[in-house]
């Protein structure tokens, strides 16, 4: 593997294209947070080491969490909402994964490159699925054509 790739150039590792679950949110965010934590975990003792792993835990355990509340919206704004959150920490995920990888903490650590793959299949899917729900809700508030007959002669 090319450790020197784009995030979105590389094949990610533990999902297979052809592995059971693979659509599976609730089950790909478990792991999403449990490989957060195994990371964060092994980031050098120093200040700025504690700093990332701090930030790199809040945004990629809260995706999991927030899957959750998605789940039982109240309303098509709340559910959007709730998908928006989910697609900003992990866009800050992805931020700090990044800045792990240029400082060379874990080099070459599969893991990371887990994160940065996963994590850009994870923003996609969730951008889409924000997309379609905004389009959804634009289809639902617009009102239905008037009939030929309501129309008055």
């Amino acid at each position: 593997m090319n450790f020197e790739q784009k995030p979105s150039e590389r094949r990610c590792l533990g999902y297979p294209e052809t592995a059971p679950g693979k659509y599976d949110l609730e089950e790909r965010l478990l792991e999403f947070a449990s490989i957060i934590i195994e990371v964060s975990e092994r980031l050098p003792n120093t200040r700025a080491g504690n700093h990332l792993a701090g930030q790199l835990l809040r945004a990629g355990t809260s995706p999991f969490g927030n899957h959750g509340e998605a789940q039982a919206p109240e309303s098509a704004d709340d559910f959007i909402h709730k998908m928006k959150v989910r697609l900003k920490e992990l866009r800050e995920n992805r931020r700090w994964s990044r800045l792990i990888e240029r400082k060379n903490w874990l080099r070459n650590d599969p893991q990371l490159v887990f994160l940065l793959c996963e994590g850009e299949e994870l923003i996609r899917i969730f951008k889409a699925s924000v997309q379609t729900a905004e389009k959804n809700r634009l289809i639902r508030k617009r009102p239905p054509p008037a009939s030929p007959l309501s129309r008055g002669s």
